[in-house]
């Protein structure tokens, strides 16, 4: 088979060998965020998460992170924002400026 048959356009334009396995189902592989009513972002899939000074933190299958700002452990929740009594947004609004 020549190269030019092995080779494939796959998702987000990026080639790859069609014997690839491994990046194959990397590029299928789903990374989800959920907003929970009043609560984190549930973040499902393998993400590379860093801070502003490019420190990564360990990779998780999911992670919480906070949304009310009031976590001692940021960027991660620590369920504070049920004890503030964090009310967020029930929607997003596309026509804000913001």
């Amino acid at each position: 088979m020549s190269a030019a048959k092995l080779n494939k356009r796959g998702r987000h334009g990026r080639h790859y060998n069609i014997f690839s396995f491994v990046y194959v189902s990397y590029i299928a592989d789903m990374v989800t965020i959920e907003t929970i009513k009043n609560g984190p972002y549930i973040v499902k899939g393998e993400v590379e998460l860093m801070d502003a000074d490019g420190n990564k933190f360990a990779v998780e299958p999911r992670m919480a992170l906070c949304r009310c700002g009031a976590s001692t452990e940021k960027p991660f929740c620590d369920g504070t924002h049920s004890k503030i009594g964090f009310k967020a947004a029930e929607k997003a609004v596309p026509e804000s400026k913001e």
